[in-house]
């Protein structure tokens, strides 16, 4: 028997991938969380860096993208029995059972699912309920946030927050470890955890906290069994928000009907066509009745998401065209015949690709006896999005693919610039292999043969990235 730590999933995926090319079965190892202080000295002394003599493997192995992704939210779960799991379900993955993960019904799958699925809940609560104070340190202003969370999600969070505020120097606090953000450096430093009687008091960004949170609040969303659920109150204390949500709560009524009355049709969304039960055949058919915006007016349908359940990537596009309106399908013009040729090209099945669009109804204006495209606004944006957040949950791809701007700044972020950051992969709430490409119809805009030439060679780049991604496998 012999014994190793990790606390972190670099370092697993480093000895691990040593165990297993010495062969050294998950029988044979005693994994120690780092995190769990108490053991630490127990484990010193024994721990050995010497491997027991056996023969080695001299066949390389690899294993899937999306084991690597797996592997790298469960390294954050607090259960500490997580490295052994980790371990064997590698080792079941090298030794004939390669495709282990789709079966869902096995006790190690369904035991890194839960798990997974517990990491992304924090790491959500995390990006939704970090709150930073102003302080001053040598005469600057500085930010800093304590944050309690169950799992350890804050090498998952940082980047995101290191997005959001670029350029803020903030550091956030939690019981086990640090993130400080150096703007200057453009890099995430971490260190020892702190407990919460460290972290500044309030401070005058509470008032404006509360204004903020007051101007966002919507009354006619209001979910109190969602909202308990997903405010736990142990996180009251760190959201200054939380002490006027009574009075909000107790003034939505008047708010709504007042919302009602000065704009027509703005309490409407998607929201209130949902059904109960989501799978890719009940929000198509609930879909088709959808009247959250005033496009359905003019559409002639809805043009709903096509694709498996199972695909790996989810392709998004801005809204449907003419062709698309009449058929009823994502995709069917001259942008999807593009499309289609570009994926054959890079090696990526159609059949296997989740295809749908922001806005599901077709907006145009006419134009002689033309229906022209509009672009859809972002109230209709916004209205159409619960479809496209359903999609992505029944779905759960590996890759979103979001083509054009319409769609990257609905998934990655309003902030998102086509031509600053096209073909790079980034982590979203929907995905961690998130990635931006131009929209195939801008192509075939293009104002002359050499600008479409170049815009279809970088959208075959990006579509080949994916492709990467799907078929390449890295090493464990």
């Amino acid at each position: 028997m012999i014994t190793r730590s990790a606390k972190f999933f670099e370092e697993w995926r480093a000895i691990a991938r040593e165990l297993l090319q010495s062969g050294i079965r998950p029988d044979d190892i005693r994994w120690h969380d780092r995190w769990q202080k108490t053991n630490t000295l127990l484990f010193a002394d024994e721990e050995s860096d010497d491997l027991p003599t056996r023969e080695q493997i001299a066949k390389p192995f690899t294993v899937s993208p999306k084991f690597l992704l797996l592997a790298k939210k469960v390294a954050a779960h607090r259960d500490p029995q997580r490295w052994e799991l980790l371990y064997r379900v590698l080792w079941r993955m090298t030794h004939g059972e390669r495709h282990l993960l789709d079966v869902s019904s096995d006790d190690d799958v369904l035991s890194l699912t839960k798990m997974d699925a517990a990491v992304r809940r924090e790491a959500h609560k995390t990006k939704a309920f970090v709150r930073f104070r102003s302080v001053q340190r040598d005469g600057e202003e500085y930010f800093v946030a304590w944050h309690r969370p169950d799992h350890y999600v804050l090498r998952l969070t940082a980047p995101f927050f290191s997005r959001r505020f670029p350029e803020m120097r903030w550091t956030i606090l939690t019981p086990y470890e640090s993130a400080t953000w150096d703007p200057t450096a453009k890099e995430l430093q971490y260190g020892d955890g702190v407990p919460a009687s460290e972290a500044p008091s309030p401070d005058e960004l509470e008032d404006l906290w509360k204004t903020y949170y007051g101007a966002i609040f919507n009354p006619a969303r209001i979910k109190l069994k969602a909202m308990r659920a997903e405010m736990p109150m142990k996180h009251w204390p760190t959201l200054p928000e939380t002490k006027i949500i009574p009075d909000l709560l107790a003034d939505a009524p008047r708010r709504v009907q007042t919302m009602i009355s000065q704009t027509e049709g703005f309490a409407m969304s998607a929201t209130n066509f949902l059904p109960e039960t989501k799978t890719l055949e009940t929000l198509a058919h609930a879909a088709a009745s959808c009247e959250g915006c005033d496009l359905y007016k003019e559409a002639t349908q809805t043009v709903f998401g096509q694709g498996p359940a199972s695909a790996r990537v989810m392709m998004v596009g801005e809204c449907p065209g003419d062709q698309e309106d009449l058929q009823g399908e994502p995709f069917v013009g001259p942008a999807g015949q593009l499309l289609n040729d570009v994926l054959q090209t890079v090696g990526i099945d159609r059949d296997l690709v989740y295809i749908t669009n922001t806005v599901k109804h077709f907006k145009w204006e006419p134009r002689g006896r033309r229906r022209l495209h509009k672009k859809p606004g972002a109230r209709e944006i916004a209205a159409c999005k619960p479809w496209l957040e359903a999609e992505i949950d029944v779905v759960k791809p590996d890759v979103v693919m979001c083509l054009g701007a319409t769609a990257a700044q609905a998934i990655i972020g309003r902030d998102f610039r086509i031509t600053r950051q096209r073909g790079e992969f980034v982590e979203t709430d929907w995905s961690p292999l998130t990635i931006a490409t131009y929209h195939p119809s801008a192509l075939l805009r293009a104002p002359d043969p050499d600008a479409r030439a170049n815009m279809q060679s970088a959208f075959e780049a990006d579509l080949q990235k994916v492709a990467d991604k799907l078929n390449g496998h890295e090493a464990a």
